[in-house]
């Protein structure tokens, strides 16, 4: 009877998680994160309140993140200073699910991913930021209008870019 009541336990605890990681859709206010970037200073996304802003999450061991990082900071430079329906410029808010500071650090050097915020809790896959949203693979992003609304997700590469010039204002 004791098993029974812990896998019920276990069951209860794993099915809530889902429900609240997959209530995070287009249309929702994105949730707040706060977390050390390298300088151990914390830095808010509600701090970027008025920007459209690109919320990623990735790793330094991720493969398919790090093939993508030259298609984000091309967006990054091409679109960070234009006006938006509902937000004046466009910012990078990463994540990095590492766990080993040097390499976070390494990567973001090497893929010269020079935005200011860089974030992570250094917690890898238990990061509270990955939690919160929901996330279950990286690459994952969240596009964030002026108003902090979720307007998209997991754009990367071509149609980002796409999506962004639809939104651009002239």
């Amino acid at each position: 009877m004791k098993r029974f009541k812990k896998i019920l336990i276990i069951f209860f605890v794993i099915s809530n998680i889902n429900i609240d990681a997959q209530s995070l859709n287009i249309g929702d206010k994105a949730p707040e994160l706060a977390y050390n970037n390298p300088k151990n200073e914390v830095l808010k996304l509600s701090s970027l309140r008025g920007k459209y802003v690109i919320i990623d999450f990735w790793a330094s061991w991720c493969g398919p993140c790090r093939r993508e990082n030259p298609n984000l900071v091309k967006t990054y430079n091409k679109f960070k200073n234009k006006k938006f329906i509902n937000g004046n410029g466009l910012e990078v808010y990463s994540i990095s699910l590492d766990k080993k500071f040097s390499s976070w650090i390494k990567a973001m050097t090497n893929d010269k991913l020079f935005w200011e915020y860089h974030v992570s809790d250094l917690k890898g896959w238990q990061s509270d930021g990955a939690a919160i949203y929901g996330v279950r693979s990286i690459p994952q992003t969240f596009i964030v209008d002026g108003d902090g609304i979720i307007i998209a997700k997991n754009l990367k590469g071509e149609d980002l870019n796409k999506f962004l010039n639809s939104k651009k204002i002239n």
